[in-house]
């Protein structure tokens, strides 16, 4: 529950920063806390304990021009291998990625015969539902804006022909990887060959950049192919692990964002926060 209430925290601190960037104006920590309802010090123990960061530090990354900034000093180029095999691995800090996606004969029968766990867990950027095979996480949903219901009728619409089982303790470990990012996590990958190619090249951006839909549809050889590389964006079915979150407008806008853009500004503040604490720890 305290992942929970630090993730509410934050995006009250959000509605309020925008609410005061709109007014022309820059709130303090102290004028912040205020609006909060909360003492300084309690505020600032609890920004400091969710982004690793102190919170006039995290206040910067919370601005309404975040994505412009980070596509201005945090936009890497990204390449995937032409011959992809649809699956790789990938190394984040501690945490050790690895995804193999679903055979064409796999995906065609949409789950026949296959039984996916499903569980309730809490991270440090809300609720979400997490779903699994015995070969990895296959869908992952935040529930904080979009309702329990939806997200799990979003994600149980891709398996219409499978059978769902809550078993929350044959996803634990993989979810604690995941949003501990230590540990191995692995992911199943259900989708079109162009929807995987699009996904992968979304694991290859590292944590604290972001990249835009056009030069991701340059990376998997189709330049042109823009809009549909944001359909598939949208439809990536893995919340946080697959980050779509990173993928930006060319303009820097944030784009969409299917679990809510508030979800998806904490996910670019809190990234780009850790990633400079990490280069710069006295901060």
């Amino acid at each position: 529950m305290e992942d929970r209430y630090h993730y509410r925290l934050i995006a009250r601190a959000i509605a309020e920063i925008d609410a005061a960037h709109a007014e022309g104006l820059t709130p303090s920590l102290a004028d912040l806390a205020q609006r909060l309802n909360l003492s300084e010090a309690h505020f600032q123990k609890c920004f400091t304990a969710w982004a690793g960061v102190s919170p006039k530090r995290y206040m910067q990354y919370l601005k309404l021009d975040l994505a412009k900034d980070l596509l201005r000093k945090r936009h890497p180029l990204i390449a995937v291998a032409a011959a992809t095999g649809l699956s790789g691995s990938a190394r984040l800090h501690d945490l050790i990625l690895r995804w193999e996606a679903m055979t064409p004969g796999e995906f065609a029968r949409a789950g026949a015969g296959l039984t996916i766990h499903w569980g309730r867990f809490e991270t440090h950027y809300g609720p979400v539902i997490a779903m699994g095979t015995g070969r990895g996480i296959c869908g992952m949903a935040f529930t904080e804006e979009m309702g329990e219901a939806l997200a799990f009728a979003d994600l149980a619409k891709r398996w219409p022909a499978a059978q769902f089982r809550e078993d929350p303790a044959a996803l634990g470990n993989w979810v604690a990887a995941a949003f501990a990012q230590r540990g191995d996590v692995s992911l199943t990958l259900t989708g079109g060959a162009f929807q995987i190619k699009v996904w992968e090249a979304l694991l290859q951006i590292p944590e604290g950049a972001v990249s835009t839909y056009q030069d991701i549809a340059t990376a998997i050889g189709s330049p042109k192919a823009t809009r549909a590389v944001g359909t598939a964006i949208g439809k990536n079915p893995i919340a946080a692990l697959i980050p779509c979150h990173r993928a930006l407008r060319k303009s820097g806008g944030l784009g969409g964002y299917h679990w809510g853009l508030t979800t998806k500004r904490v996910l670019l503040a809190r990234e780009a926060a850790r990633s400079e604490a990490e280069r710069s720890p006295m901060l």
